[in-house]
């Protein structure tokens, strides 16, 4: 297995609370805006850093995180498990062709290997720079966001 290129390797920006850790990839962000309705004490674009976990209990992080579709926001709470996918697994494809994916994933790497997810929105059109996952540079770039189902 050949490790990704830096081009290839996923950014993800990491951030500290007492309780629970954010994780965020913004190559893989939609914008389906989930977190910052869900809790705008934690999310909030006006500021920077624009995570603030202490924001609101680690619970209520987890939570909301859970209910971000692609997968860009992730957790982990301290001494607490780490999140886990839906069971069952559940693929549900959106009108653009898009397909929204949520469950114990394994999805193929940039140079080999694979990655663990347990929500994605993979690529419907092929358009994609950031395969499998979806950018929004395809035909769905012209089509509103629809919201994930949350269990």
């Amino acid at each position: 297995m050949t490790e990704p290129t830096a081009e290839e390797a996923p950014r993800i920006k990491e951030y500290d609370g007492a309780g629970v850790t954010v994780t965020y990839e913004p190559r893989r962000c939609l914008h389906a805006a989930e977190c910052v309705k869900g809790a705008p004490g934690v999310f909030d674009l006006s500021r920077r850093p624009w995570i603030h976990p202490d924001g609101a209990a680690p619970e209520e992080v987890a939570d909301v995180i859970r209910r971000c579709p692609s997968g860009a926001l992730q957790y982990r709470v301290t001494g607490g498990p780490a999140e886990t996918g839906d069971v069952p697994t559940t693929v549900r494809r959106l009108p653009d062709g898009r397909l929204l994916v949520r469950g114990d994933l394994l999805l193929p790497e940039a140079g080999g290997g694979a990655r663990s997810e347990t929500r994605v929105v993979l690529c419907g059109c092929g358009a994609s720079a950031n395969q499998p996952y979806c950018d929004h540079s395809g035909p769905c770039a012209d089509g509103p966001w629809e919201p994930a189902e949350t269990a």
